[in-house]
């Protein structure tokens, strides 16, 4: 499986493997990163025309047609999992970046915890993963993203969309090349002033600041005003008792 001859103009520290098709880029990378391969590649990004096994969260399928924009990205952040995990805020930033480039004057929002709406559907997700084999620093950490450029799924739970769709037409490769720059950009923010500055501009993008949200949980279901995001990155519920209550995993939908 030999990577294709992309020839991309690229930041410094960063490289891509591309592919005609994978089974899943997160694999691929998991595998990179458990062989210590590019191991002084700063960012290394996996990506694929198609992908035709990969997931999503909670173990959902998470396929792509060729014409999406599927990539993973590696990195080696040097952090334990608690810093390592407002990553997938810069990921979000980064994307809601790339997709409000190219849909000019569209509201383009990210609902937490790592889903980015176009016009209040879903057009993008990412997947965190990581290893720690000491549990006190990461040996790696993989965010996966698809953005959907070309095609958007029919009957999620939440209504879906994609770049065509909203009146834009971008390719995968080109889609790519801008998700490398906005990420870079809000990486560059974090390194500088840690979770503050994104915290602060995720907040700004926030679907659902201020209104009733339902979030359902592992065993549970509940519900309160979205009034916050703490500096670990959970959210924040003020219940109808008038107590607050932070979410830390779960799926949200809009009251």
């Amino acid at each position: 499986m030999e990577p294709l001859d992309l020839k991309l103009k690229l930041p410094t520290g960063h490289q891509v493997l591309g592919f005609e098709s994978l089974g899943s880029t997160s694999d691929l990378a998991h595998s990179i990163g458990d062989k210590q391969d590019y191991a002084d590649v700063e960012f290394l990004w996996i990506w694929t025309k198609r992908q035709t096994q990969g997931r999503g969260r909670r173990g959902r399928e998470w396929l792509s047609r060729e014409g999406n924009l599927t990539t993973t990205l590696l990195l080696r952040p040097g952090c334990g999992p608690a810093k390592g995990a407002e990553l997938s805020f810069v990921a979000a930033l980064a994307i809601a970046d790339l997709v409000g480039g190219a849909l000019r004057g569209a509201s383009v929002q990210i609902k937490w915890p790592n889903d980015v709406l176009a016009n209040g559907k879903k057009i993008a997700g990412i997947l965190l993963e990581s290893t720690a084999s000491d549990g006190a620093q990461l040996d790696w950490l993989s965010i996966g993203m698809g953005v959907n450029l070309a095609f958007h799924p029919e009957g999620t739970p939440y209504p879906a969309t994609d770049l065509s769709a909203e009146g834009a037409t971008l390719s995968a490769l080109e889609g790519l090349t801008r998700l490398i720059d906005t990420f870079s950009f809000w990486h560059g923010e974090w390194q500088k002033g840690g979770f503050a500055p994104i915290r602060q501009a995720w907040l700004a993008r926030a679907r659902g600041l201020g209104e009733t949200v339902i979030a359902r949980l592992a065993h549970e279901e509940t519900s309160g005003v979205f009034e916050d995001l703490d500096e670990a990155g959970n959210l924040i519920i003020r219940l109808p008792s008038g107590g607050k209550r932070l979410i830390s995993a779960g799926e949200i939908f809009f009251a």
